[in-house]
């Protein structure tokens, strides 16, 4: 699967409300280190660190979110030399729902106390009608 939304947890839910169905909203998201494709349920080539960081979210405006915060893994205690590709998102700090993955712009090789900050995140529905 290439990166993109869960369809059991996030993709389908938001279908939904079409139908009326209710959707409730994650109270919180949580990022996650991948060293390739998370697959269709983020678990797939999960990296060395396992920890999440929070992500937050500014306000959404035409048809795109973009996180508030900076998610940062400082004093790296992973494997040494890791490639990190990219990130899965969730809604728990673990365990949880898989709601959607990503690829990093560029890969990130990470060696013993380095730091890792997710600087840009944003989220964008194309097209949107004007």
């Amino acid at each position: 699967m290439a990166d993109g939304l869960s369809a059991a947890n996030l993709a389908n839910k938001w279908l939904n409300m079409l139908g009326g169905n209710a959707f409730a909203a994650p109270s919180a998201t949580y990022a996650q280190l991948h060293t390739g494709g998370p697959g269709s349920a983020g678990a797939s080539n999960a990296s060395s660190v396992t920890t999440r960081q929070a992500v937050t979210w500014g306000s959404a405006s035409a048809g795109s979110i973009s996180e508030s915060n900076t998610p940062t893994w400082s004093a790296w205690a992973g494997t040494n030399g890791e490639v990190v590709t990219d990130i899965s998102v969730w809604d728990a700090s673990s365990a949880g729902d898989f709601l959607f993955s990503a690829q990093l712009s560029s890969s990130v090789t990470m060696d013993t106390g380095d730091t890792l900050q997710l600087t840009t995140l944003t989220v964008s529905f194309t097209p949107i009608a004007a």
